[in-house]
């Protein structure tokens, strides 16, 4: 242990303990000064242990980002034991970081007590016209007390600094090379794991961490400002809206969602559901329990349903000929994190940076989930559900919700993706049997194993791989045998599933609902229209099915239907009221054989956006530029019909980009109402 005695370690460690007192110290004035912990809220003990622990961990992160560069520059060969220059340029940066530091931790609390947010980047909106933002600081604010304040705080803790350069005076302590090297590595780690934020996981800590309540109050507590800014920056133009073009497109929307009373001005897109619905096609006499199921990575060419030779899906296409099929069912963007967070909020994930669940600044969203208000909530993930700060969307809008996730259940990983699916199942069903079945329930069960790494775990019910010529395979979309065999598993796991609900008791009044959240890499699939894969609807086109023989009986529904109607569709099935106030559209309503669904086949900077129906794909830049008309039953489907269809063209056109523009909006004033909270 004697790099224990090293002057630069006992220097950097003098340093990170000051800068973990000023952000403890900062931490604790803005709990006591700023926080409405205690006079609005009222968290238990441990609870609020838990988000002051997570915002400590935070407040580690930033100070060893700072001193991360002091570090590395005292292993140069010039450094701060042996150069008066290089610690007067550390001192330089000290100051600095300090005073930014400083600027940042006052620039939040006016944010906090003036907007009830924790600073983000959308403070920069504030520097638009710099000098109403200025006057109104100064006639709200003690401003030269704060600058006053400002100014000591950093002269204080600067100094503090300086004087730990003392340190660096002392005689030097011979070392041998090997605890020089032992200290390296201990010090690398400590960094390393700090900024990490987690051991024993592979996951970082994410500001989703402090939302672990889901209400915003106590997640405040928890958030360190500068990393939260910074965390935010990159999503400062994702999604950015233009009021004026989202009310050039308000007529055309307001009449594909068909809203009641259209306001441009309010820019109303409220649908008020009333219970027990006169227009719905079915009408239950008692309400049914919910399970929605995703099915990771299950695209409409996989299965035996939509014609794929070797009918590697038995149960799902038997669900899809007992239950409601939607062979043109689109998701509106590809990905995992995108559509679920689609499926929960009734908005098809838009956002050009990364996900729509990455970006703190839309996280809270009102969830038709919520106007299933008697019913308690659950939601099952095999792995971590910080995934695309994903839990931070689950706690925020879904009240009261039951999360279960690694950790949570006594099955062990299969993989990386945690727990199996089977025994996802297995343990969502061993929660759902033991509800009272005179009461009903709400869960949605996410699925993992149809993804690389394909694990066949050991212990699977008496599952068995089979083996199919891989020319044969990739002759009907798949790459090879592990991929078959991860849908053949996928599929044995859902029937697994129905016969453990049917044995629990609570089948006969559950209302199934299963998707496929988008494709995976697919070969050729001649089993499949022409358009599949020439219009690259391959990645958005996946199987859906609700599924109650009981309840509901079977249909088979030819016309287009998107993942953001599910929910409606599925609380209007339950005969309850509820606010639409976002994209989905019910499916339990007589429906429009050319009824139009929103696609975007590119996520990108510049995405492609489209409107398909059950014979048309329109197809055009987010700007409108570029447009297409594609005949989805046309043996040439790339060919351009628009000129021969061109009321269709405009219709559709108007819908495509009125949904991507008015998204956008929503993403920011689709806020809670009173059965959120």
């Amino acid at each position: 242990m004697d790099w224990l005695k090293s002057r630069r370690f006992q220097y950097l460690a003098s340093l990170l303990a000051i800068w973990m007192l000023m952000l403890v110290a900062l931490r604790a004035i803005f709990y006591f000064g700023f926080s409405e912990v205690g006079d609005i809220v009222h968290p238990s003990f441990g609870t609020l242990a838990q988000v002051l622990y997570v915002g400590v961990k935070f407040d580690l992160r930033l100070s060893l980002l700072v001193l991360v560069p002091v570090a590395l520059a005292s292993l140069l060969p010039w450094n701060i034991t042996n150069s008066v220059l290089a610690r007067r340029l550390t001192h330089i940066y000290l100051a600095l970081a300090v005073f930014l530091c400083l600027m940042f931790y006052i620039l939040d609390f006016g944010h906090y007590a003036y907007l009830g947010i924790r600073m983000n980047s959308t403070i920069l909106r504030f520097f638009d016209d710099i000098v109403i933002s200025a006057t109104m600081a100064w006639q709200s604010y003690p401003v030269i007390w704060i600058n006053l304040a400002w100014v000591f705080g950093t002269v204080i803790f600067f100094l503090s600094m300086k004087r730990s350069a003392l340190l660096l005076t002392k005689p030097e302590t011979g070392m041998q090379k090997k605890h020089k090297v032992v200290g390296v590595v201990v010090i690398f780690a400590f960094f390393f794991f700090g900024i990490f934020g987690r051991l024993g996981s592979t996951m970082p800590l994410r500001w989703n961490d402090a939302f672990f309540t889901g209400n915003p109050t106590i997640a405040a507590l928890g958030i360190n400002p500068v990393l939260n800014f910074t965390d935010s920056f990159k999503y400062r133009f994702a999604g950015k809206y233009d009021e004026a073009v989202v009310r050039d497109y308000y007529p055309a929307i307001a009449e594909y969602l068909d809203v009641e009373k259209p306001d441009n001005e309010a820019l109303n897109y409220t649908r008020k559901n009333e219970a027990n619905n006169q227009d719905a096609t079915i009408r239950l006499d008692k309400q049914p329990n919910i399970v929605m199921v995703m099915l990771e990575s299950l695209g409409a060419s996989r299965l035996g349903v939509y014609g794929h030779p070797l009918k590697p899906s038995p149960n799902i296409d038997k669900i899809a000929n007992e239950g409601w099929f939607f062979p043109n069912f689109y998701v509106p963007v590809s990905g995992t994190a995108r559509t679920v967070f689609a499926s929960l909020t009734g908005l098809p994930d838009v956002s050009t940076v990364r996900t729509a669940s990455r970006n703190q600044m839309i996280t809270e969203q009102h969830s038709v989930v919520n106007s299933f208000v008697d019913y308690p909530k659950y939601y099952f993930i095999g792995g971590a559900a910080g995934w695309a700060n994903m839990s931070a969307v689950l706690r925020t809008n879904i009240k009261d919700l039951h999360l279960y996730e690694q950790g949570s259940y006594d099955s062990p990983d299969a993989d990386v993706w945690g727990i199996s699916d089977l025994d996802l199942f297995k343990e969502s069903n061993a929660v759902l049997k033991t509800l009272p079945k005179d009461k009903p329930f709400y869960a949605y069960i996410q699925t993992a194993g149809n993804h690389r790494p394909f694990t066949i775990p050991p212990d699977n019910d008496g599952f068995e791989t089979i083996h199919v010529p891989e020319e044969e395979l990739r002759k009907f979309g798949y790459k090879n045998n592990e991929q078959f065999n991860a849908v053949r598993l996928l599929d044995f796991n859902i029937g697994r599933f129905m016969e453990m609900a049917k044995s629990a008791g609570y089948f006969e009044n559950t209302i199934f609902a299963f998707y496929g959240d988008h494709n995976n890499r697919i070969t050729t699939t001649p089993h499949m229209k022409p358009f599949y894969e020439a219009l690259d609807l391959d990645g958005l086109h996946v199987p859906f099915m609700f599924y109650a023989p009981g309840l509901i009986g079977k249909r088979r529904i030819e016309a287009a239907a998107s993942l953001v109607d599910v929910l409606p569709t599925l609380a209007d099935f339950a005969g309850i009221p509820f606010d639409n106030t976002t994209m989905g559209r019910s499916l339990n309503q007589p429906i429009d054989e050319d009824r139009a669904v929103y696609t975007q086949t590119s996520s990108k900077t510049s995405p492609i956006i489209g409107a398909v129906t059950k014979d048309f794909m329109l197809r055009m830049n987010f700007d409108s530029t570029d447009i297409k008309l594609h005949d989805l039953n046309s043996d040439t489907p790339k060919d351009d019909v628009s000129a021969i269809n061109p009321e269709k063209t405009e219709k559709l056109s108007r819908v495509a980009r009125g949904i991507y523009e008015t998204t956008k909006w929503m993403f920011h004033h689709n806020k809670h109402l009173p059965q959120d909270k």
